[in-house]
């Protein structure tokens, strides 16, 4: 008899929200795309462990298939200080059911307010997909937890394109030419791993901590059918820099190829610098509200607990904007003085200045930047502000004060998208006295009639000349910025900093 073959099939969490879940209070939408990887960074406390507990919740296995079956109450238990009543997320799905693609299925989860309320979804009910979660407690060396001083086993040998595959990877990651892969077995009937190196073999009772944890992780995360989802807290701890780098490029490249997530927690800033790898998802949890921000630097860590690293802070919405207030401050001979962060949707510009407002940080050498389309009003921008800023006291109202100001824009022109503006610019600059290279980027614009999505006016021009994108960007706003309207586009911003700029000039 064939094989059965599963019913649900290339599954994807694509986002989570969580409303009230331990500590997460009012978290704004986690996305989990476009890599196939993704670290949520933090401070101890923010809840980014709570995030995994919760993802690892979200599906059940399909009945005859691999997988583990984890419920809500397994990691939030009740007890006399905690019935997490209240408790409330959504998760945003795709998958394939018998071929006909879902692309967008939410699921609620949570507990009513009432006292004694279950768990809902029903477990039984949940979506079905492959998971393994990996907590910290089985990264924790196999020695200590052996309570005897002499330990037998029975040893066989592994051989299978599979093992052959982890032991290649682990060579290369712990930089070591592992040779046999074994499998012992203790007469209570645990199994374990042992591994062997030039002649020497010997069991994961003997390997170091960060050996063990790679061999772990590299055995479940190949060992899971494809589709499947791979939770993991601290990925980091017990790993040396080089070693966390190449573990990180391994599952890249395996999870990429059989469309398989790992979400993971870490403390180290290295994976920040991998973010053309993975997806990076800074969580800050202060009183009353948590939020999540993308691409997070290590600069803009410093910033957040408080620690000042350069003295003008420019944020902006994506590259386009950031390259434009580049150019910005190199006409002014500023680019020394200033920082620039971006911050993702329009939306987030006032979740940040809110979060300042509220620890207390200074935000005179501050200012938030939107590209023109949205909020571009005071009463838009307030309302947006009174929206993160909730309360009435005394206190509230003068950060609303001290916050009014702070988020400005490009003047664009109405109804018309950054993108699409900037290739109007660069369409109708005047060509007498223009390199060839501006010409070319000219002739290359007018080519471009018209383009469904606005973001393709500029990533088309940039991809047609064959450019790396940032250097391609920097070389259109170049061209851009000899336009008569030029000033009058970036004057909001000009105007703010100049006076900076004089000031920190000797």
């Amino acid at each position: 008899m064939p094989p059965r073959n599963k019913s649900i099939t290339n599954q994807k969490i694509k986002s989570i929200k969580i409303q009230k879940l331990k500590c997460i209070n009012n978290l704004n939408e986690i996305f989990f795309h476009p890599h196939a990887l993704t670290a949520i960074l933090g401070p101890n406390g923010s809840g980014k462990s709570t995030i995994l507990h919760a993802l690892a919740s979200v599906y059940m296995p399909e009945e005859g298939f691999s997988g583990e079956d984890h419920k809500l109450g397994d990691f939030f238990p009740r007890s006399p200080q905690a019935e997490w009543n209240g408790s409330n997320f959504n998760v945003n799905i795709s998958y394939r059911r018998d071929g006909i693609l879902i692309d967008s299925d939410i699921k609620n989860y949570g507990k009513a307010d009432d006292r004694g309320s279950r768990w809902v979804q029903i477990y039984a009910r949940r979506p079905m997909r492959e998971v393994y979660y990996l907590g910290i407690d089985k990264c924790v060396p196999m020695i200590e937890s052996e309570k005897k001083n002499n330990v037998q086993y029975i040893t066989s040998n592994v051989n299978s394109t599979l093992i052959t595959t982890i032991l290649s990877k682990a060579s290369y990651i712990l930089n070591k030419r592992y040779t046999s892969f074994n499998h012992h077995q203790k007469p209570n009937g645990t199994k374990f791993i042992g591994v062997e190196i030039a002649g020497l073999a010997y069991s994961s009772l003997s390997m170091s901590a960060g050996e063990q944890k790679i061999f772990l992780i590299l055995d479940t995360v190949f060992k899971a059918d494809k589709n499947a989802l791979i939770l993991i807290d601290e990925l980091d701890l017990l790993l040396h820099d080089e070693a966390l780098r190449k573990l990180i490029l391994v599952l890249s490249e395996h999870a990429e190829e059989k469309n398989k997530q790992i979400i993971f927690t870490t403390h180290r800033e290295l994976i920040i610098s991998m973010k053309n790898k993975v997806n990076i998802r800074h969580i800050l949890s202060l009183d009353t509200c948590s939020y999540c921000f993308e691409e997070t630097k290590p600069d803009a860590i410093n910033r957040l607990t408080g620690e000042q690293v350069k003295p003008i802070e420019i944020y902006v919405e994506d590259d386009v904007a950031s390259a434009i207030a580049r150019k910005i401050c190199s006409s002014l001979q500023a680019s020394r003085y200033v920082q620039i962060y971006m911050f993702g949707a329009a939306i987030n510009a006032f979740t940040l200045l809110a979060s300042s407002l509220i620890r207390g940080e200074n935000i005179l050498k501050r200012i938030y930047i939107l590209d023109g389309d949205e909020y571009s009003t005071d009463a838009q921008k307030a309302t947006a502000l009174n929206r993160v800023l909730t309360g009435t006291e005394e206190r509230t109202q003068q950060m609303k004060i001290a916050g009014e100001g702070k988020v400005i824009q490009f003047n664009l022109p109405v109804d018309l998208k950054p993108e699409a503006y900037l290739h109007q610019l660069i369409t109708t600059i005047p060509i007498e006295g223009l390199e060839n290279d501006a010409l070319e980027i000219i002739t290359v614009a007018n080519s471009i009639r018209f383009e469904i999505d606005p973001h393709s006016y500029i990533t088309n021009i940039i991809i047609r000349l064959g450019l790396e994108r940032s250097s391609g960007l920097a070389k259109i706003i170049d061209l851009a910025s000899k336009h008569p309207d030029w000033n009058n586009y970036t004057q909001s911003v000009s105007n703010w900093l100049i006076p900076l700029v004089q000031e920190l000039s000797e």
